[in-house]
């Protein structure tokens, strides 16, 4: 039955569809789940009122923030340190899993990751849940893609399904969901991939409205008209947004750096940003948590730009010392916040200095929401679409996506990268969004070379080199040392003519002594190899000996990675 069930998600969409949103269900109920889990424990370890968000309290007690992140820390400390010391693998995000891995993910190991984001979050870390929504359900579509063995473009496909369905369900954002599938997770829109992606979405939305009321709500003033001085505004704010979504992203890579550079074990390291978050709760808790509740605050109460400019610097460095500690979460909410503080005081800012260019404070501040997040997260019409859909007012449609297209153009222009393929920079994978690459890693050198070639000792004189290897026969012969180590490559034919005039050694004429290939080279380094070399014709050498074991020919390899590369491009446009 598995196997035709196989059979019928390879030949029909309606049934790929299917799944997809079964998928976008099971997400929606993680994610309700984690909510309401995170919720509670809010609630529990800080006392709050009634229907009162963390981040919008009025006071939390020293005592309870800086115990709980304290244990917190200590809890995902020992994990770590426990990770480490049996050597078990990072788990895979989203974006690594399809970038590089074809949408292979590790459900247990995702599950852990939730967990750990869930912590980190419950005990009050300056770090949101959405990483973790996204990696369970991703997780889900990853789990069962594989266990239906489907193609590599389906599970890569599922795996954004998942993805994308979580966020949905999280804000009540079906469009969200879709365009962070496409955009932050897949990489690339194609219109192959709408129908299961859009179904997931959906599905995610419903089932979180049926069970619960969507995590996270965006609220904001009616809206003005827009005027021509409105875009001009904006791309004003889209500027400082993508500097301080890039000064954010460096600094987090400069903080687990420094971290790294005090050689703390790291049972003790989040203790550090449990000390720092708690410390920055005592003067305001809207350091805590993702920053739900102080959205809401700041945006309906009218504090001055120094009051905002304060929670602005205070939410950073506490976002910051949280990740760069060993905190689980990410920053797509935390990126509102601080987008929407940004927002409104630039609004203040120009109304107090250009009132003729001074646009809707309403404007700005979902503007500054919408481009910090797309810079932080990667996706210009998810954060566009997330902000129109939060508040249900499309009038400024045009504005806002102009707005997010212009920050994202810019940090990527700038720098280049998201949150989340910063961080996978930082640990050395040469990725700058989902597009599949996995085939790159996967077209592996070992794979495409040919047998060895022919050996002759590096001391041998031109005679002897003649005699062994005769006109017709090798065309090329790879020399070696008296440790049977690659010494150089001998085109047979220039050695015939030129023994015809002159005696010599047959290393006289060796080409390529330095310039070697290894079985696990894949086939994009190895191509520059031959570039460089303008070579038509490359040894491969075992690593650990050095002794010639396989040919590949530049011809040959080109063809391959021509092959895969069209084969790549197809699956992504869906043809």
């Amino acid at each position: 039955m598995l196997g035709r069930l196989r059979s019928s998600l390879r030949a029909n969409e309606f049934a790929l569809v299917a799944v997809a949103a079964l998928i976008g269900c099971l997400a929606a109920l993680c994610v309700t789940a984690m909510t309401e889990t995170a919720i509670f424990f809010h609630e529990k370890i800080y006392n709050l009122p009634f229907d009162v968000r963390l981040s919008a309290a009025a006071k939390v007690s020293p005592w309870a923030a800086f115990s709980s992140l304290i244990v917190a820390g200590l809890i995902l400390g020992a994990m770590e340190a426990r990770r480490r010391k049996k050597k078990i693998r990072a788990a895979v995000d989203p974006v690594e899993a399809n970038a590089l891995r074809g949408g292979r993910m590790s459900f247990r190991d995702s599950v852990v990751v939730s967990l750990q984001t869930l912590i980190s979050n419950s005990a009050g870390a300056s770090v949101g849940l959405e990483a973790g929504y996204a990696q369970i359900g991703a997780a889900f579509g990853s789990a069962l893609g594989q266990k239906l063995r489907l193609r590599r473009n389906d599970l890569r496909l599922l795996v954004g399904a998942g993805a994308g369905a979580a966020i949905a369900g999280a804000f009540n954002a079906p469009l969200t969901g879709a365009f962070y599938a496409f955009e932050v997770v897949l990489g690339a829109y194609s219109i192959s991939g709408a129908a299961p992606i859009f179904t997931a979405a959906i599905a995610g939305t419903l089932t979180t409205k049926l069970i619960a009321t969507a995590p996270y709500q965006i609220e904001a003033p009616a809206l003005q008209a827009l005027t021509w001085s409105s875009y001009v505004a904006l791309i004003g704010l889209a500027a400082l947004t993508s500097a301080l979504g890039i000064l954010a992203m460096r600094a987090a890579g400069l903080g687990e750096k420094a971290l790294e550079a005090t050689k703390l074990p790291p049972l003790f390291r989040p203790v550090i940003g449990a000390v720092i978050v708690a410390s920055l709760a005592i003067f305001t808790p809207q350091v805590l948590g993702a920053g739900h509740g102080a959205l809401a605050l700041d945006v309906a109460t009218n504090f001055p730009a120094a009051i905002l400019l304060a929670f602005l610097g205070m939410k950073l460095v506490a976002c910051l010392a949280s990740l760069a500690s060993g905190f689980r979460g990410g920053l797509f909410f935390a990126s509102l916040l601080m987008g929407a503080l940004l927002g409104k005081i630039y609004a203040l800012a120009l109304a107090e200095l250009w009132p003729a260019l001074a646009p809707d404070p309403t404007l700005c501040i979902l503007a500054g929401m919408a481009t910090l997040g797309a810079v932080i997260v990667g996706g210009p019409l998810t954060l566009a679409f997330l902000v129109l859909e939060g508040v249900s007012d499309f009038s400024a449609a045009s504005a806002i996506i102009a707005a997010t297209i212009a920050a994202n153009l810019i940090a990527r222009a700038t720098f280049g990268y998201s949150f989340s393929t910063w961080r996978l920079h930082l640990r050395g994978e040469s990725i700058r969004s989902a597009n599949d690459i996995g085939w790159i890693e996967e077209l592996k050198i070992g794979k495409l070379m040919r047998s060895a070639p022919p050996t002759a000792p590096d001391w041998i004189d031109l005679d002897a080199f003649c005699e062994l290897f005769p006109p017709g026969g090798e065309q090329f012969v790879a020399l070696v040392d008296r440790d049977g180590r690659y010494a150089g490559l001998v085109n047979a034919a220039e050695a015939h003519a030129y023994s015809r005039d002159r005696e010599g050694w047959a290393k006289n004429l060796a080409r390529h002594t330095d310039i070697v290939l290894s079985p696990d080279m894949n086939a994009k380094t190895a191509m520059t190899l031959f570039d460089n070399a303008e070579a038509d014709l490359l040894v491969v050498v075992a690593p650990e000996t050095g002794e010639p074991v396989g040919t590949v020919t530049e011809t040959f390899l080109a063809r391959r990675y021509a092959e895969k590369a069209d084969a790549a491009a197809r699956n992504a446009m869906g043809i």
